[in-house]
């Protein structure tokens, strides 16, 4: 989504004579693409070539493809915090204890990005965050039991509170879930996608309900004390139009703290964008670049409703669960998001930006307009 923005800005400086290094997600899968707008790209992880690029860099002799022969350890690796600084970022410290995921879904990058290597950082470097809240950004921090007891038991004498994402089968050990909130997790994002099991099988992710229903789990969670933000998907071609209704009626049944609604999307890279291109289902050949397209718009066609309804039904269903009254409904739950004045507080104040965020960027456009936006954007 942030692809041709990025483009613009780089863009920009390319223009006053700044050399452009682009690296990530994207223009590991386009690195052609990406060369368009940058004089070189670093593909997956960095750590390896970086001082190699910043050497090519300073010699005026950049190539065009930079890339690790081999996954980087992450032992020692630590981001220099200084530069946040005096930004207005939210009060929130962001950790990596992990990378990549044991599961591989369909509308997902993660595994083509990092492969089958699951790779784990040094808890030691979880303290060097300096915030009283973090959010452990890792993709999924359950990949084994014996990791997660270490995690969680090292995170206890911190005495910080912290936030994830994880997948919802670790339910299936509720002493693992109530040591996870006593080392004082307060909420977790799990990705619960569909409410239809055939969904789950046709995007890999029918592990989610193999061991127990989505109700069994979180209640799990819920009797822990761990605050909920469930994401789903919608566009699988076993979704109709009555499928929005239900999964905004599961979410504010179960109280949950967040929740999304979001439109399948096939991002380059995951299997799920060369099914849909097989099969000449893809309403753009590059959707993130095609300057008709707006942030909330379908970007194929979905086989039991059209573009169009796929589009209004996401955005409806997200007005839905984010009314005034959903609002105070769901914080009503004194095992979760009303257990103290910290979290009710955190409750509503993530709900309010969310609720605004809904409005403020349907139908946007991605990137900036015009040229005089991309500089602004650039000197922003």
């Amino acid at each position: 989504y942030t692809s041709r923005r990025a483009y613009q800005i780089a863009g920009e400086f390319r223009r006053r004579g700044v050399p452009v290094v682009m690296g990530g997600y994207h223009p590991t899968f386009l690195p052609d693409e990406s060369l368009e707008h940058a004089d070189a790209v670093v593909m997956g992880d960095a750590e390896d070539v970086w001082r190699e690029v910043i050497q090519d860099a300073q010699l005026q002799s950049l190539r065009s493809v930079y890339q690790s022969s081999e996954f980087p350890r992450l032992e020692g690796v630590m981001p220099d915090r200084s530069i946040f600084k005096g930004k207005k970022y939210a009060p929130m410290g962001l950790v990596q204890t992990s990378r990549g995921c044991k599961f591989n879904c369909s509308f997902c990058s993660i595994r083509a990005f990092y492969g089958n290597c699951l790779r784990k950082r040094p808890i030691e470097d979880i303290k060097r965050s300096g915030r009283r809240h973090i959010f452990l950004v890792d993709d999924n921090i359950w990949v084994n039991k014996e990791r997660a007891r270490e995690l969680f038991e090292a995170l206890i004498p911190l005495d910080i509170s912290w936030s994830c994402q994880v997948s919802i089968d670790i339910a299936r050990y509720p002493d693992l879930v109530k040591l996870m909130a006593r080392s004082h997790c307060i909420s977790a994002l799990v990705g619960l996608e569909s409410l239809n099991s055939q969904n789950m099988d046709e995007i890999k992710k029918g592990w989610n309900v193999k061991w127990q229903s989505y109700d069994d789990a979180i209640s799990v969670f819920k009797a822990a004390g761990i605050m909920l933000y469930g994401t789903f998907v919608f566009g699988c071609d076993h979704d109709t139009v009555d499928s929005f209704e239900k999964a905004v009626k599961f979410a504010i049944k179960h109280k949950f703290l967040l929740a999304n609604f979001n439109l399948l999307t096939p991002m380059p890279g995951a299997p799920l964008f060369d099914k849909m291109q097989a099969e000449g289902r893809l309403l753009h050949d590059r959707w993130w670049l095609d300057p008709d397209f707006r942030y909330g718009d379908a970007t194929y066609l979905p086989l039991n409703m059209t573009a169009e309804q796929l589009t209004e039904g996401c955005f409806t269903a997200r007005s839905r669960f984010n009314t005034w009254r959903s609002i105070y409904s769901r914080l009503l739950d004194p095992k979760t998001n009303l257990r103290s004045p910290y979290r009710a507080g955190l409750y509503l104040l993530a709900n309010y930006v969310s609720r605004r965020e809904i409005y403020r960027k349907q139908r946007r456009p991605l990137g900036a307009a015009d040229e005089q936006g991309q500089k602004l954007a650039c000197m922003r």
